[in-house]
């Protein structure tokens, strides 16, 4: 099958598919279109994930506009220099998987840095409301009423051949996204995904620490 047919869901097992969903930067097709109805069958199963209070409050802005996705990606290298201009400090141990992950992860970030202005399509979530000065518990509802469905979105893409990958380096410049995108005072912008077919056969799964070293019961670092 080819891997841009969007009439097969079950195009992947649903744990092969859950990981092997990478995020897509240096293998993003720049060259080719993403069709249109790929993104709108993946935006109608994102938005059967779950929300608050069943609000709904999601929206999503694709956009494909060359003006607009430079526009765009200028604000992203603005935030993605700032960024890499504070030293890294080493967060892990040599033993530690992500160790050997992070200049790899460093360069595709780099790279999509570059070129993000090419990529066939950009989707920007929002959701309703602003956050700003609201508690941990309704930060925590807030996000959870939109990320779910983000996520949901990146899964259903990878189903059909389209690679994506979660940013928000361009939320440092939310206000002047904002105005190029014309998105109300009272919408949050939440991230920008990338958007297009992805080069090569598939993804394997990560390097990842072992869930029984992140998993504790009934209280704080107690482990089975």
């Amino acid at each position: 099958m080819s891997p841009d047919s969007s009439s097969d869901i079950d195009i992947i097992p649903p744990d092969l598919l859950l990981t092997t969903t990478r995020s897509v930067r240096k293998r993003i097709d720049f060259d080719r279109a993403v069709d249109p109805l790929i993104l709108k069958e993946s935006l109608e199963i994102a938005i059967q994930a779950p929300t608050g209070s069943n609000s709904q409050g999601w929206h999503f802005l694709v956009i494909t506009d060359p003006d607009k996705k430079l526009a765009l990606a200028e604000l992203y290298r603005r935030g993605f220099n700032e960024y890499a201009s504070v030293p890294q400090v080493p967060r892990f141990g040599a033993d530690d998987p992500r160790a050997g992950q992070m200049s790899a992860i460093l360069s595709s970030a780099a790279y999509l840095s570059k070129r993000l202005h090419e990529v066939p399509a950009m989707v920007v979530p929002c959701v309703d409301g602003r956050w700003d000065d609201l508690s941990v518990f309704h930060q925590a509802g807030a996000y959870g009423s939109i990320f779910p469905a983000v996520w949901s979105f990146m899964l259903a893409l990878r189903a059909r051949g389209v690679g994506s990958s979660l940013t928000t380096l361009h939320l440092m410049y939310e206000q002047e996204a904002a105005e190029i995108l014309g998105v109300p005072d009272d919408i949050t912008q939440v991230a920008l995904l990338p958007i297009g077919y992805y080069t090569g056969d598939t993804f394997k799964a990560a390097g990842r620490i072992s869930a029984d070293q992140r998993t504790y019961w009934d209280s704080w670092g107690e482990t089975q």
